[in-house]
């Protein structure tokens, strides 16, 4: 890959924490991650799908003590506001509506740089963007490493919109599980299975299924995941 050109302002390193892969598909992300993979993380909640993005994404973005010039510019997370369809109703204005949405990459962030407010710091110094599908038209993404999480609230046309954003320098890592959608009309269900099916066709994305044995929250939510995978072989619903 290409050097970057020097920065104007030499900015002070925030220090990141180190994280392990804990599972053998996290460490299969991390590995194809550094060999320059874009990469499609599918799979059950839990499995740290989030939290481990966030992670390779800062590990290349933000300077360091041995390296004052990173590979991107920023970090840019995209996500739908489509979970809550009542969204014009929620008090405040629509920056502070949005806000709401924020909050796992904020708890996510904070604990990445042990500080409480990491998360504000990052976008602070423009190391960090957030966005939402609805603002991404004429949008043209550069030097970035874009996280397009809970891809299963996309439809199709959100996810092309997305893809077809990539300018020079970037890195794409899509995040999410069909198990969890929140989309209502089948169509626009259906529309992310097309989409990782053309993803996988491009044979530029590593992609990698998480399952119930990559599960790194409380035993609790194992279980009960295992345990619904059960029932609805059953009684489908």
């Amino acid at each position: 890959m290409a050097k970057r050109k020097t920065l104007d302002i030499v900015v002070a390193p925030l220090i990141l924490r180190r994280i392990k892969p804990l599972t053998i598909n996290q460490s299969d992300t991390f590995k194809a991650f550094h060999r320059g993979d874009h990469l499609l993380l599918h799979g059950v909640a839990g499995t740290g799908k989030t939290f481990i993005s966030l992670n390779l994404a800062l590990m290349l973005t933000l300077p360091t003590p041995t390296q004052t010039l990173p590979l991107y510019d920023k970090v840019i997370i995209v996500r739908s506001v489509v979970p809550s369809r009542e969204i014009g109703f929620m008090p405040g204005t629509l920056k502070e509506k949005i806000a709401v949405y924020e909050d796992p990459y904020r708890d996510i962030c904070n604990d990445l740089l042990e500080r409480v407010d990491g998360y504000e710091h990052l976008k602070g110094r423009g190391s960090l963007k957030f966005t939402t599908t609805s603002y991404l038209r004429g949008v043209t993404f550069s030097d970035a490493i874009i996280i397009v999480d809970e891809m299963q609230n996309m439809s199709y046309h959100e996810l092309h919109t997305i893809i077809t954003r990539m300018g020079k320098n970037c890195r794409l890592i899509f995040c999410g599980d069909y198990r969890q959608s929140d989309l209502q009309r089948h169509d626009e269900r259906t529309g992310l299975g097309h989409f990782m099916e053309i993803l996988r066709d491009m044979g530029k994305f590593c992609c990698i299924e998480f399952g119930t044995q990559d599960i790194v929250r409380d035993d609790l939510v194992k279980d009960f995941l295992i345990a619904e995978t059960s029932y609805r072989e059953r009684c489908p619903f």
